[in-house]
């Protein structure tokens, strides 16, 4: 059955239970509707949830996961984060070291 099959076959059973438990609770027309409202939308909602979870049952377990490419890209990517680390520190240490020689030369005039 599709998902959206399930979802209107529950959502009518839950119309026919709200307009029953309706008539059984309520005396007047305003109580009928607030009973049959509340509990269609509750089955609305509950059959979604149900769904999500079956989907999320079975389609996620056909999914395979490439681990070992996945761990290799990884690993490419520390690497070059590792340079470009040592690249900028040393790029920052230059940087100090021409801050001291400049603040050396303007100190001596």
């Amino acid at each position: 059955m599709l998902g959206e099959n399930f979802v209107y076959f529950f959502t009518v059973q839950g119309f026919f239970v709200g307009i029953v438990f309706g008539v059984l609770k309520s005396f007047d027309a305003e109580g009928l509707f607030i009973y049959t409202f509340f509990i269609t939308a509750f089955f609305y909602l509950f059959s979604h949830i149900i769904i999500a979870f079956y989907y999320r049952t079975t389609i996620g377990k056909l999914y395979f996961f490439p681990k070992e490419l996945h761990e290799k890209q990884l690993d490419l990517f520390v690497n070059e984060i590792n340079k470009r680390e040592k690249l900028i520190d040393s790029a920052i240490k230059i940087t100090d070291i021409a801050v001291k020689t400049n603040a050396l030369d303007v100190g001596k005039k």
